[in-house]
């Protein structure tokens, strides 16, 4: 089963989608999945992924939602502020409106930083984490994207737009945040938390290079899952098979 609703708090309407078997009733678990830098709530990877939980589990719920200026949202300029009050309201509509005993995170790519970010300023509110694809270094990612003019328009104070399917608006002080949260990400210990996370990756990500995921995974003695030609979207349906199955049976209830 699909609803769609929105989130309506402090001033902002955050877009969701939530997947359930038969009974909203019976939700007991939420995984809250977060999708990449320029995607979208309503992606075929996550749509599979609620489908297979709901099949093997009971009692789980899956939220997705637009990041802001992606998919349906209404904003116009890209705030990780933003992110984070947007993964907030997700969290609290959670426990609050749909009662959950458990919290999960199923997070890509800008997905993940964001996750991240979150856990590095709040703590881990979250059973287990599972994060493909995730950016780790995400300023030096973006800084790549960009093209010479539109740097040069970046330094003169203007604002470019950046994006696939939607376009939206970054300024240098966008750019600049993502080289502090960086830093704050690779300063922080994660280590308390690494038992509850697991990274997938693919070696042939041609988008966050699987070196970056190695080393943050090192350093915080987390599980990394490298899959073997997967690129950034594992747009291989065998390679993102996998993923789903390996990350299903990381949220298996009697492993929490």
């Amino acid at each position: 089963m699909e609803k769609l609703f929105d989130i309506n708090e402090k001033g902002y309407s955050v877009r969701c989608k939530l997947f359930y078997d038969k009974d909203i009733h019976s939700i007991d678990k939420v995984v809250i999945a977060t999708h990449g830098f320029g995607g979208f709530k309503d992606n075929k990877s996550v749509e599979k992924f609620a489908e297979r939980i709901d099949t093997k589990y009971k009692g789980f719920g899956v939220i997705t939602f637009d990041w802001p200026c992606h998919g349906q949202d209404a904003r116009k300029k890209l705030l990780i502020s933003e992110c984070q009050t947007y993964l907030q309201l997700v969290i609290d509509y959670a426990r609050e409106h749909l009662k959950a005993q458990a919290l999960y995170n199923y997070s890509v790519s800008f997905g993940g930083f964001n996750t991240l970010k979150y856990i590095a300023d709040h703590g881990n509110p979250f059973d287990r984490i599972a994060l493909r694809s995730t950016s780790v270094k995400l300023y030096e990612i973006m800084s790549s994207t960009i093209s010479e003019d539109d740097h040069k328009k970046l330094s003169k104070g203007k604002e470019v737009l950046a994006g696939r399917d939607r376009k939206m608006k970054i300024s240098k002080e966008f750019l600049e945040s993502l080289k502090t949260i960086d830093d704050e990400i690779a300063a922080f210990d994660y280590i308390d938390y690494a038992e509850s996370i697991l990274m997938i990756h693919g070696t042939l990500d041609d988008s966050v290079p699987i070196e970056n995921a190695k080393e943050f995974s090192e350093k915080n003695i987390i599980e990394l899952v490298e899959v073997e030609k997967a690129d950034h979207r594992f747009s291989d349906p065998k390679r993102m098979d996998f993923a789903i199955q390996k990350i299903i049976d990381f949220f298996a209830p009697h492993n929490n």
